[in-house]
């Protein structure tokens, strides 16, 4: 039998599991683990930070479904993933950083980079563990598969010590591990779905949110199929978006503070009441709303409001339940209530306030109009990458989705700095698609040498860039005979020349016009290339009756 390394056992093992990429930043000591995985036929993605190549794989794990890879070098260079670690445990997203180490036989002995990696991940991850031998690699990889994607999903860390990646071992004598099977699909209790759809039908004011846990359970179907049969009006988290299609004639996003105001009962499907819900309370909540929710998590059951009618389990399984059950005893909210009323009077002033700022024509351009010319652009399957406070929270009422997992933001932690990492698996795992990443200016400059990544690999995604010059708001110009304001950018910058320097297409786009043929060509091209749209730097949403961040009395 052949003579294997560490390395080769590992990429041999990570191909076992259905890992198709691995996203890194090569260095001692993982430079074997990549070549490794290139000679196994996966495919490697150099990135230009550590934290893109963890970004790239926590995305990658959500829309393939199974569990995306990044492999990072010891010491900074694992300490730099370690936010999105985090990032990824928030979402409950399944990603695997692997993370080179000292050997160990020169730990605790002031080894170069010398960290300790597995105590720093650990409040961020379901597991982690150090390999101390090539011959159970497989088994080490299994187990963090199976904790990544059993359950609630989330980031697992794994430790590679130099030594062993170096290390061999005879093929014979390797622990091989078999492929981790797919989750089950936990169903409910018939009494539970009786007690849910029971609460449904008591209601006056019934509404429905969707979470990115519908996305993340390919409940699709099984949703859409659940708001045609019973006409409920639903409401889409961000990363939601998609999961049945924003042009659903039942979609009240545009009433959404109606909505949460005089709800009497919320169906939440994958849906958490955190902060993004503003915890299920007042003034954003009917005070006494009830409560039917659907989750993986049986603790989360019940977070900051009570439960009426708790469904845990799978939620492509649990809304194929509920289906069925309507199948057997149909039923249907009634087409002409009130309630049904005020939310299509609520949708129609809001759409008509909307069209008066897709069409002004002030200039600089606010961020309305430019982002709807992106929206009627963009194919119906295009996947949409944003972050940034403002553009990121103002194109989640204007840019649609129409497929599920087709947005990709800065998500349950708010995190600045996700777009480039995003994008680059978005591409990855879906070539034939338009991958469009809007980033404001302030979020672009957490990752902008990403861009180099993406021309490097081929990968062609369509950056835009809205620039107002700061940090929420900026300055037309700096006045230097006094401290600048904390979050002042320097005003008329150039990010399309970044593209350019590394032999991508840039373009620079003050007018409507320009934005519009811009975009165009942009589509038309084969490789990567950056919009570079400037908007005044005091632009802001329109006024909204509640603060994004509304807490409660």
């Amino acid at each position: 039998m052949a003579e294997l390394s560490g390395a080769e056992i590992l990429a041999k093992s990570l191909k076992t599991q259905g890992v198709g990429e691995m996203f890194g930043l090569v260095g001692l000591p993982i430079g074997p683990i990549t070549a490794a995985v290139q000679a196994e036929g996966l495919r490697y993605i150099g990135v230009r930070h550590e934290q893109a190549a963890a970004f790239a794989a926590q995305a990658a794990g959500y829309m393939s479904g199974r569990i995306g890879v990044a492999a990072v070098v010891s010491g900074p260079g694992m300490t730099n993933a370690i936010t999105a670690l985090g990032n990824a445990e928030a979402n409950c997203w399944p990603m695997m950083l692997i993370g080179g180490s000292s050997s160990t036989d020169l730990m605790e002995r002031g080894d170069f980079q010398e960290t300790p990696q597995l105590r720093a991940a650990a409040p961020f991850v379901k597991w982690a563990g150090q390999a101390q031998d090539p011959r159970l690699i497989p088994h080490l990889v299994a187990t963090a598969v199976r904790n990544a994607i059993s359950g609630r999903p989330g980031a697992v860390y794994l430790d590679m010590p130099g030594n062993i990646i170096d290390g061999t071992a005879e093929e014979d004598e390797v622990r091989w591990a078999e492929r981790v099977p797919d989750p089950s699909r936990g169903k409910a209790a018939d009494d539970d779905l009786a007690k849910a759809l029971e609460t449904l039908k008591s209601a006056n004011n019934p509404l429905v949110v969707v979470g990115k846990g519908a996305a993340w359970a390919r409940a699709e179907n099984e949703v859409r199929e659940f708001i045609d049969k019973t006409g409920l009006p639903f409401l889409p988290m961000p990363m939601a978006k998609g999961v049945v299609p924003d042009d659903h004639s039942l979609n009240v996003s545009a009433a959404r503070t109606t909505a949460l105001k005089n709800a009497d009962v919320v169906f939440l499907i994958g849906a958490r009441m955190n902060w993004m819900l503003h915890f299920g309370l007042p003034p954003r909540w009917n005070e006494n709303i009830r409560v039917v929710q659907l989750d993986i998590e049986p603790e989360e059951i019940g977070t900051n409001v009570p439960t009426e009618a708790p469904l845990v389990g799978d939620a492509q399984a649990i809304m194929g339940q509920l289906n069925a059950a309507l199948d057997a005893e149909p039923w249907q909210y009634e087409d002409t209530s009130e309630w049904k009323a005020s939310l299509s009077a609520e949708v129609e002033k809001k759409r008509k306030q909307s069209e008066e700022f897709y069409k002004s024509d002030d200039m600089p351009m606010g961020y309305y109009r430019p982002l709807k010319i992106l929206d009627d652009a963009m194919p119906r399957d295009a996947i949409f990458v944003t972050e940034g406070e403002n553009t990121m929270g103002i194109a989640r009422t204007v840019i649609n989705s129409y497929e599920p997992r087709a947005r990709l933001d800065a998500g349950t932690w708010g995190t600045m700095g996700v777009g480039p990492g995003f994008a680059l698996a978005a591409q990855a795992l879906n070539p034939g698609k338009r991958v469009v990443a809007l980033e404001g200016d302030a979020a672009f400059g957490f990752g902008p040498a990403e861009v180099e990544t993406a021309v490097r690999h081929e990968l062609p995604i369509t950056w835009v860039i809205f620039n107002n010059n700061g940090i929420g708001q900026g300055v037309e110009e700096l006045d230097r005979s006094k401290p600048l304001p904390p979050g002042v950018m320097t005003p008329h910058s150039h990010y399309e020349r970044i593209m350019e320097a590394f032999g991508g297409k840039g373009y620079y786009c003050t007018t409507p016009d320009e934005l519009e043929a811009a975009v165009k060509d942009s589509f038309e091209q084969v490789g990567s290339t950056l919009i570079h749209v400037e908007i005044a730097p005091r632009a802001m949403r329109r006024k909204q009756e509640f603060g994004w961040l509304t807490r409660h009395k």
